[in-house]
């Protein structure tokens, strides 16, 4: 009886350890995503040359139209919204430097602004949608899953197109461009197919069904007059 009863014990107080143990390596986990999540106050405005990006940034930052050319390196400033100070990276749009940039800055990207030109978007569909679509199936993105906002920018272009049409046309070309994906990397290693899938790939492509929150908004900004609106982005801002 005795030793079974020291046996009884014996199990009770490993039980009751591994608990402690399971109960302390959850707080400390939690602990170190909630560091790393207040780490992140990012916001990076991304998309294709020529699609505003820069002057949005200047409007946000320094509330104030510029002359603006093709960006060769980073633009860096803060923005303070609810008393939250958040930093606004303009990434440079070129292909050649985009990825070097995004690479970068993404780590601490809390959301992710990706600005569109509606004027000429049916035009570079292919462009944007392959960039927009390597940010969506980054590692560090699907992991940290900040907010992305497809700023439908230029609206006050005659050939514009609305908010409801670029992401209509987003989300076609991306379903066409998962499905090529997909079947290149089979090619190459079918364990790594499961990287370039996007959504459901039974069904077609949706944004509601992406592993981070897509809002859609519209803007605009002529560098020559004082005629700007940029309040959807804003009030997406305002949301963090």
């Amino acid at each position: 009886m005795a030793d079974q009863k020291v046996r009884i014990e014996g199990t009770n107080f490993t039980n009751i350890f591994i608990a402690i143990f399971v109960i302390v390596i959850t707080l400390v986990i939690f602990a170190l995503y909630k560091r790393n999540k207040s780490k992140r106050r990012g916001i990076l405005l991304t998309g294709l040359c020529n699609s505003g990006k820069t002057l949005i940034y200047s409007q946000l930052i320094h509330n104030k139209n510029v002359q603006t050319h093709t960006s060769i390196m980073e633009n860096v400033g803060t923005f303070v919204m609810n008393n939250e100070v958040l930093k606004v990276v303009d990434i440079p749009g070129h292909e050649r430097l985009r990825n070097k940039f995004f690479d970068q800055y993404k780590g601490i990207a809390k959301g992710i602004v990706y600005v569109v030109d509606s004027a000429t978007i049916q035009q570079d569909i292919r462009d944007a949608a392959e960039f927009l679509y390597n940010i969506l199936v980054d590692p560090l993105v699907i992991n940290n899953c900040p907010n992305l906002l497809i700023l439908c920018n230029k609206q006050d272009q005659t050939l514009a197109k609305g908010g409801t049409a670029v992401k209509s046309i987003f989300e076609k070309e991306l379903n066409t461009l998962r499905i090529t994906k997909s079947k290149q990397l089979e090619s190459v290693d079918a364990k790594n197919n499961r990287i370039a899938i996007l959504g459901d790939p039974d069904e077609d492509f949706d944004f509601a069904a992406l592993h981070v929150k897509v809002d859609i908004a519209e803007s605009y900004g002529c560098s020559k007059s004082n005629s700007v609106d940029i309040e959807g982005l804003k009030k997406w801002l305002a949301r963090f």
